[in-house]
């Protein structure tokens, strides 16, 4: 089996992103052949700042590496140190219609948030089916917001097989992590980028306890018995304490007589402790920039010798050289 995901280099990872996406990428690297990637190419649609999108890149490995990533047993790239995606992308073009792009509900997304409109805006998903078929990927992991590009490349893939010949690409099966709980935010929404209300996954001590302080919580009285539903400081500490702790915790919530300033300082412990084990390995992976320049190199070499052999079927069928 063959696993695909990828994750955009847009600055710092948090928590969400931790628990929404890496936790599940970090378990799958046990389960079958897995490709990770770099998304570089994607990010281009919202960063133009070269310099910053190096840092970003540089640190989504770092992050991703000191989380428990073994390059032993997965394939960890750059999607730019693959060109293969973006040749693929301009043959895959060719047969998707317009109105599939058009019903894509991303791009709509994006306008309505502020980002420009452009043509790799639109045409991202034509890229992202490409970043699936070219590895012939068995199955690419992704939260049910997601689920429709799967469904966009599956659309595309069977397409091509129309044209050019049955067989001529595999078509992905989603696997939708329905475990995944939506991670709060410091205001409670879902935590994001784009709401300015995250923890960063490597969050300084110090600044981390000033986010945590300041979760927005309701105003029951000290004395009273606190709610549990909707309750940020609950949700966020179940990702991170044991089974007993948690149940703990939330019995304390309905006894009353303990305020919301010590269920924070608990979920600091508990945060800070979780962490703490990737923290240390992450100092050791920055004291060793060569390590990171290595499994880069490494992931990319092998994800290209499985980019080429795919590319160069479909251009064969497609008429392409001679």
């Amino acid at each position: 089996m063959r696993i695909l995901s990828g994750l955009q280099p847009s600055g710092r990872l948090h928590i969400g992103n931790y628990f929404g996406m890496m936790e599940a990428a970090l378990k799958l690297q046990h389960e079958g052949e897995a490709f990770y990637f770099i998304a570089d190419y994607h990010s281009l649609t919202s960063i133009q700042d070269g310099k910053l999108l190096r840092s970003h890149v540089r640190d989504l490995a770092v992050d991703f590496l000191a989380c428990g990533l073994d390059p032993a047993k997965c394939v960890l790239f750059r999607q730019s140190d693959v060109p293969e995606h973006t040749e693929l992308s301009w043959i895959l073009s060719t047969v998707t219609p317009m109105g599939l792009l058009e019903r894509c509900h991303s791009y709509k997304d994006k306008i309505a948030n502020g980002i420009s409109p452009s043509h790799g805006l639109f045409a991202y998903p034509v890229l992202m089916a490409a970043d699936i078929l070219i590895y012939d990927s068995d199955v690419v992991p992704v939260g049910r917001d997601q689920k429709q590009h799967v469904e966009v490349t599956r659309d595309i893939a069977v397409k091509m097989n129309l044209a050019f010949g049955e067989g001529l690409l595999k078509v992905p099966e989603p696997r939708i992590r329905e475990e995944t709980a939506v991670v709060p935010g410091l205001d409670g929404r879902k935590m994001s980028k784009s709401y300015d209300n995250t923890i960063q996954l490597f969050e300084e001590p110090a600044v981390l306890k000033k986010k945590i302080m300041r979760i927005v919580m309701d105003s029951t009285p000290l004395e009273a018995p606190k709610p549990i539903e909707n309750n940020s400081v609950l949700a966020l500490y179940k990702l991170v304490a044991s089974e007993a702790d948690y149940q703990t915790m939330v019995d304390d919530h309905l006894r009353g007589g303990i305020g919301y300033g010590d269920f924070k300082k608990r979920l600091l412990e508990a945060m800070l402790a979780h962490f703490a084990p990737f923290r240390e390995r992450r100092a050791e992976i920055v004291a060793d920039p060569a390590y990171v320049n290595r499994v880069l190199a490494e992931g990319a070499e092998k994800a290209r010798a499985i980019a080429r052999q795919t590319l160069n079927r479909i251009r064969a069928a497609v008429g392409l050289g001679d």
